[in-house]
């Protein structure tokens, strides 16, 4: 083996542990990422389902907007839901709508990340009394 491979080799050595540590990092930032983001994504999953429950029951049980109201203003802590959430409920044609909208700010090391729920569910039509 000549000089000039045997040196070209040595210098070689580190960059396997350099690209090793850059790969380490960008796991760690997508995991911790996903760590953050996950929870907020599933809470709002968990209150698109459980405001369509809301607007069904009042439908078939021929309760006021204002119920499906109360009923989506009690459920905003268990959801994650801010306090300054906006809650529109409007009936029309038998059936209840509602509408929910608000920011939920994500804080990443440096950046800050704004989850936007805008979100509108209507009771079933089968539902309705007649």
């Amino acid at each position: 083996m000549k000089q000039s491979e045997f040196s070209h080799r040595q210098t070689e050595r580190g960059s396997a542990r350099i690209n090793f540590l850059i790969a380490i990092i960008i796991i760690a930032a997508i995991i911790y990422a996903g760590y953050l983001y996950v929870p907020v994504a599933y809470q709002a999953y968990a209150f698109k389902d459980a405001m369509q429950a809301k607007v069904d029951a009042a439908a078939a049980q021929g309760f006021d907007p204002s119920w499906v109201h109360d009923q989506l203003v009690k459920s905003e802590p268990e959801f994650g839901i801010p306090a300054d959430a906006i809650i529109t409920v409007n009936s029309g044609e038998g059936r209840i709508e509602a509408r929910v909208q608000f920011t939920r700010p994500i804080s990443f090391p440096g950046y800050t990340y704004y989850y936007e729920f805008d979100h509108t569910v209507k009771s079933s039509t089968f539902l309705i009394p007649k």
